[in-house]
């Protein structure tokens, strides 16, 4: 006799759903207009211009729904262990959107104003899992087949390193320019973004 699985509410990976689905449950708003807010928590970007590599992943009449990246910020205590303990997070969430938004505007072939951002602040614990959700679901671009967007300076003495494919893609960013040039051209990873959408 086959047996069925009983559904937990409680389960991990329904928890973690549920904050998945109150993230997308957001409005988007546009990414170069944030007021700064409190709080941590995981967020999701959407792009609806012209980039000829972006097409099939265009934002149309306004829906926002197929994410380009997605992503958490964590107050810093939580790197260290201290998760829900009674610290504040600040505004970690709105400072790592702003650090995307200036990502952007540092490129040659990119546009602020083509960016909206749905963000949800979430308790620090649930953090982790709700954005494993959406990358999972959605499998976004910058999150999988162009690293390197979400990347800070690796400082002095550390540019040795191959540029990401993300700054190969679309060069600005000053630090990224340190960095050694990949093999693979920005046409060579254009016409690999096309396919892989062609096949989604």
């Amino acid at each position: 006799m086959k047996k069925e699985e009983a559904f937990n509410p409680l389960d991990k990976i329904n928890l973690g759903a549920s904050v998945a689905e109150a993230l997308l449950a957001k409005d988007a708003v546009p990414l170069n207009d944030l007021v700064a807010f409190q709080g941590a928590g995981i967020y999701a970007l959407y792009y609806h211009g012209n980039f000829p590599a972006y097409k099939s992943i265009r934002s149309i009449a306004g829906k926002q729904e197929i994410p380009i990246y997605a992503g958490k910020a964590i107050p810093a205590g939580a790197r260290k262990g201290e998760v829900g303990l009674g610290q504040e997070p600040g505004t970690v969430l709105y400072k790592r959107l702003k650090e995307h938004a200036e990502s952007i505007r540092a490129t040659s072939n990119l546009k602020i104003t083509d960016f909206y951002c749905r963000y949800l602040v979430v308790d620090d614990i649930w953090i982790p899992l709700g954005e494993a959700l959406v990358i999972t679901q959605f499998s976004p671009l910058w999150n999988n087949l162009i690293d390197g967007f979400g990347n800070h300076d690796p400082g002095k003495g550390r540019y040795a390193g191959l540029r990401p494919r993300w700054d190969t893609l679309h060069p600005g960013r000053k630090w990224a320019e340190k960095c050694q040039a990949r093999t693979e051209t920005s046409a060579h990873i254009e016409r690999e973004v096309i396919a892989h959408l062609k096949g989604r």
